[in-house]
């Protein structure tokens, strides 16, 4: 399918989609610039997206493929694309590995996860059998014992390895125990969440010769954000475009940033997709741009929509949804999600404003926490794999929440890792 023109885009979906046509309720007929159309409201977004009486599709759901992105399993989120567009998602995807250091004859091990609809395993085995270069794809997963995965590498003597941070440094971790090393890997090709300056001397230690490079970024629901750009910051990528258009947003406005280096929130829209059609939507990250007018920006960790912390993936608004049941009293005022970072491990704190702080509700705490991991059970069998740190609870009076130094606004995200 050709890019569509933006006014044709908007024009189908109002027309098609209840959603849009109640987002657009009080917009002129015909809107011909995005900056026109208001942010997507996430919330309102995903209640409209269910499964059954979809409010958000703009045609019957016949033919599609269908994945989970983030989400408890309370309200899981879907995403839905035909076969067409799963198959441009991936191409362009795929023409992008060449900017992560795919090189012609690579052998490639695939060590993403599969199964229970999620999408970065056959995401990413698509885009590498896509790619315009020719490569050899070994397509282990994520959830094979790392014995096995080691004699595959070994016996391909495998160039380039795909997958999460975690994954790599848990494989990485389990080499260095053993006293091996895995020196024809030139490729750590990561996505799905950062990697961080202190993992690295590990992934040094198995894959001696190996270069970590982003393969790319993109996720499920929001689609293409960027490709990687060559150089000594993974973190920067490259708007796809035709395929995308990439806006970074003023936190105080909500206006357009033009000028480099300053932060906003990113929201992209899919000038390709129509069956789950994708309008100024919030990647739940935030960036800056390096270079305009190039299309290229540095991703600065996630925005108050979401929050990666390790592998699993967390909803501001699920995490709220579980205080406010298990508070019967109302005790919490207010609630901020911080994630650190400590002997190599991403966690989780629930930072809860309470009345006295001296005297918390231990009882409150314990049935919060239990909740949580009983809602994402990812999150704690992620745990108990020593890849993220247990999930804990701060009590602080109201007065002790970050704000927004300028508007006063409460940050529902802080992200204290490092990330230089």
């Amino acid at each position: 399918m050709p890019v569509q023109p933006i006014a044709e885009l908007i024009r189908f979906a109002r027309h098609n989609s209840p959603f849009y046509r109640e987002l657009y309720a009080d917009l002129a007929d015909h809107v011909t610039c995005l900056t026109d159309l208001p942010v997507v409201p996430q919330t309102d977004f995903w209640r409209a997206n269910t499964p059954r009486d979809n409010r958000l599709l703009t045609a019957p759901l016949d033919e599609a493929v269908v994945f989970r992105s983030g989400g408890t399993t309370g309200s899981p989120k879907f995403s839905y694309y035909t076969r067409t567009e799963w198959r441009e998602f991936t191409t362009a995807f795929g023409a992008g590995l060449v900017h992560a250091g795919l090189r012609p004859g690579h052998r490639v091990a695939d060590l993403f996860y599969a199964g229970d609809l999620y999408a970065s395993f056959t995401f990413v085995l698509d885009s590498l059998h896509r790619s315009p270069v020719a490569n050899v794809r070994l397509p282990i997963g994520g959830a094979t014992p790392w014995e096995s995965t080691a004699a595959t590498l070994e016996e391909f003597r495998v160039q380039a390895v795909a997958g999460t941070p975690t994954t790599l440094c848990s494989l990485a971790a389990r080499l260095a125990d053993a006293g091996r090393t895995l020196p024809d890997v030139e490729l750590l090709l990561f996505g799905g969440e950062c990697l961080f300056g202190d993992q690295l001397p590990l992934l040094q230690k198995a894959f001696p010769n190996a270069e970590p490079r982003s393969l790319g970024y993109a996720s499920v629901d929001a689609g293409l954000l960027g490709e990687a750009v060559p150089g000594g910051d993974p973190r920067v990528h490259r708007a796809f475009t035709p395929h995308t258009v990439v806006e970074i947003l003023c936190d105080e406005t909500d206006e357009p940033v033009d000028g480099n280096g300053v932060p906003g929130r990113l929201v992209v829209t899919d000038l390709r997709r129509r069956l789950m059609p994708v309008l100024r939507y919030p990647a739940g990250d935030r960036a800056e741009w390096v270079d305009r007018e190039a299309g290229v920006f540095r991703i600065l960790g996630r925005a108050e929509e979401g929050v990666r912390v390790g592998p699993v993936s967390l909803h501001t608004e699920d995490v709220h949804g579980i205080v406010t049941a298990a508070d019967t009293r109302g005790e919490v005022m207010a609630l901020q999600l911080v994630v650190r970072r400590r002997d190599g491990r991403d966690g989780l704190v629930l930072r809860l404003a309470v009345a006295d702080p001296g005297k918390p509700p231990a009882a409150l705490g314990e049935s919060v926490v239990a909740t949580v991991l009983a809602e994402r059970p990812f999150y704690a069998g992620a745990t108990a794999s020593g890849h993220v740190n247990p999930l804990g609870v701060e009590w602080v009076q109201h007065q002790d929440l970050a704000v927004n130094s300028r508007s006063g606004k409460l940050i529902r995200v802080v992200d204290e890792r490092p990330h230089t």
